[in-house]
């Protein structure tokens, strides 16, 4: 009950848009903040965006203006809208609520970007 499942990725052209969906449990995204965080080969997770629960977003430096985070309360899912994409996003994309719980990580979704 406590993992997150995300779906969505996909392999796109430099440029290209794709969307990635989290879908949790009321009890995981209620008054809680949740973000997605990417892994690149060889790298750490790094978290790229976060929503608050009343809806405040912010971004990594890297994908301001390019991708938009957003929430659909009633629906217990978060959204990933990923805009001009660049090779340098490609990576296995995670969500989980920040700061992170280990026994929330699902599976990933891999999104991968050809130049």
């Amino acid at each position: 009950q406590g993992r997150l499942v995300e779906s969505g990725g996909g392999l796109v052209q430099a440029g290209g848009s794709l969307r990635l969906s989290c879908a949790g449990s009321r009890t995981i995204f209620s008054y809680n903040t949740v973000g997605w965080y990417r892994q690149a080969p060889g790298d750490a997770r790094e978290l790229w965006a976060y929503i608050t629960y009343d809806g405040r977003a912010n971004y990594a430096d890297s994908v301001k203006g390019r991708f938009t985070i957003s929430r659909d309360t009633a629906k217990n899912t978060v959204y990933l809208q990923m805009n001009n994409l660049k090779p340098e996003d490609t990576g296995v994309y995670y969500c989980n609520i920040y700061p992170f719980r280990d026994d929330y990580w699902g599976q990933g979704t891999q999104v991968t970007v050809s130049s």
